[in-house]
């Protein structure tokens, strides 16, 4: 038996097919990665093939971040397969990352936390990463505080005011992945953001937001919560 290509998989659930009709973002992960991979192996179609290859990794950042060797630890992924779809993901990055931020530019919360996606949502561990910026809401400093978790009592404010002040820091946007991928604020998240709503008034250096990344998706919490109109209320929580 030969390998089994997108051709032998019905007319109507062809991944090619279905992009023509419908567009790139109406396919699965599966469906993209059948289109690159072109053919499965004995037995299993591309379909079949692409499916068990999502499963043997937990992520999408987690197969950007594999080497040609996990990658081809894969049964049916060839060297000339794992080559063609690191050199998909790299372009992918490249155009994604184009339009990103640079310092010296005005940072908007949607641009930030594009931005912070790109750089963080792959990490397997908790980051907290500062921007420091001025009067005009420009890029003037990306800081990483600390890995770990904002729970941790290494989280705390001094300690990011303290490299604020080194600069002409006006504003502060925080933010810190969730390695679970899923960007749902914990109760320690919003506590610290009090706290840091708190120092930043009694500096006089304003936190802007706070914004928590997963895999897909991130959440601002300055426009997701009241906790920037009035944070004492949640002194309690």
């Amino acid at each position: 038996m030969t390998n089994m290509f997108i051709r032998e998989v019905p007319k109507e659930i062809r991944p090619r097919e279905r992009l023509v009709e419908y567009g790139a973002a109406a396919l699965s992960n599966q469906e993209l990665l059948a289109i690159l991979f072109r053919t499965g192996q004995r037995g299993e179609n591309v379909l079949e093939m692409s499916l068990r290859f999502l499963s043997r990794f937990e992520s999408l950042p987690e197969i950007k971040g594999a080497s040609l060797e996990e990658l081809t630890a894969v049964k049916g992924i060839g060297e000339v397969k794992a080559i063609e779809l690191k050199a998909a993901i790299e372009l992918g990055y490249r155009i994604a990352t184009a339009s990103v931020p640079k310092y010296g530019q005005v940072l908007s919360t949607e641009a930030a936390g594009q931005w912070l996606m790109l750089e963080m949502a792959h990490e397997q561990q908790e980051l907290l990463v500062a921007l420091f910026l001025n009067t005009k809401n420009e890029i003037i400093r990306k800081e990483t505080v600390f890995k770990g978790t904002v729970s941790s009592s290494v989280a705390h404010p001094r300690e990011i005011f303290k490299e604020a002040v080194k600069y002409p820091t006006a504003r502060i946007i925080m933010a810190h992945n969730h390695p679970s991928g899923d960007p749902e604020p914990s109760r320690a998240d919003l506590q610290f953001t009090r706290r840091m709503i708190l120092c930043g008034d009694l500096m006089g250096i304003e936190l802007l937001d706070h914004i928590i990344v997963g895999e897909r998706d991130f959440v601002s919490l300055l426009e997701t919560t009241d906790l920037f109109d009035d944070p004492m209320s949640h002194m309690g929580d």
